[in-house]
């Protein structure tokens, strides 16, 4: 079967956040634990697997995703990849629909390779920060969200864009935490920077370190900043990972609309 990485969230190879996309021979997904060993194979922050699914069902795919070290309920940047990949190879057009653990998610094709994807928007919970946070992050918390059950992670807010950047935090001690990772985030230093936030996200307890571009994260992200920035609906945000990625967000109640790029760098055969 083919087996294909994809940058995502960039229109450059080499940038963005490479995913891996299985498309499945059959109609069912294979034993998890056969998928968890591609994955790790892989060894990106995400794969993606989908086999199609009949006429009348309620998606036109199904859709599953896993870190080298688990499964998870939600990913942007793969399912961003893995509609490139089908509307490359002419599987599909227009708007496809998948069904996921989180639900239903669409991904909408537009011009030149963009695509948007309707996912669901996070439930922010304001918190007090763990008593540990500071010294793990290296860094003092302005203000922690939790972001809820699809996601699990907690969105902590710093002071400004070079806290973000120059951020150096205990990744062990990350990994010891109970969620699944930790967005950091701040508002852009400079008005004319092309993006309104910046952020990074460390998925420690996910089996990922740093992931270059978090769609799932914009999730969060995108009511966050919106309430911060006089409500506006539509922003852009930098994920400041070392090789960085733009996502564009558009609030829409309980669903937020992420759009980006993508750009096929390998496109091989699965022997396994």
């Amino acid at each position: 079967m083919r087996i294909r990485v994809v940058d995502a969230f960039t229109d450059r190879p080499f940038g963005g956040n490479p995913a891996g996309v299985v498309v499945l021979d059959g109609d069912a997904f294979p034993d998890p634990a056969w998928m968890q060993l591609v994955a790790a194979e892989v060894n990106h922050s995400e794969t993606a697997f989908l086999h199609p699914l009949p006429a009348g069902a309620e998606a036109d795919d199904a859709l599953r995703w896993f870190t080298p070290a688990v499964e998870v309920a939600l990913c942007g940047h793969a399912t961003l990849a893995t509609a490139h990949v089908l509307h490359a190879t002419g599987a599909t057009a227009g708007t496809v629909r998948f069904a996921t653990r989180s639900g239903v998610l669409t991904a909408t094709a537009g011009d030149s390779d963009w695509h948007t994807l309707d996912f669901p928007t996070a439930p922010l919970a304001p918190m007090e920060p763990p008593a540990v946070l500071a010294g793990l992050l290296g860094a003092p918390p302005v203000s922690v969200h939790h972001t809820g059950l699809h996601t699990d992670d907690l969105l902590v807010e710093l002071a400004d864009e070079a806290a973000v950047r120059e951020l150096r935090p205990d990744l062990a001690g990350l990994a010891r935490e109970e969620h699944r990772g930790v967005v950091v985030t701040a508002a852009a230093a400079a008005p004319d920077a092309g993006y309104d936030f910046v952020s990074r996200f460390f998925g420690m307890a996910a089996g990922v370190a740093e992931d270059p571009v978090t769609g799932s994260a914009h999730t969060a992200l995108a009511p966050f900043w919106s309430a911060r920035l006089g409500g506006r609906t539509e922003l852009t945000g930098y994920q400041a990972s070392a090789r960085g990625g733009l996502v564009r967000v558009r609030l829409a109640g309980e669903r937020t609309h992420l759009t980006g790029r993508a750009v096929v760098v390998i496109d091989g055969e699965l022997h396994a």
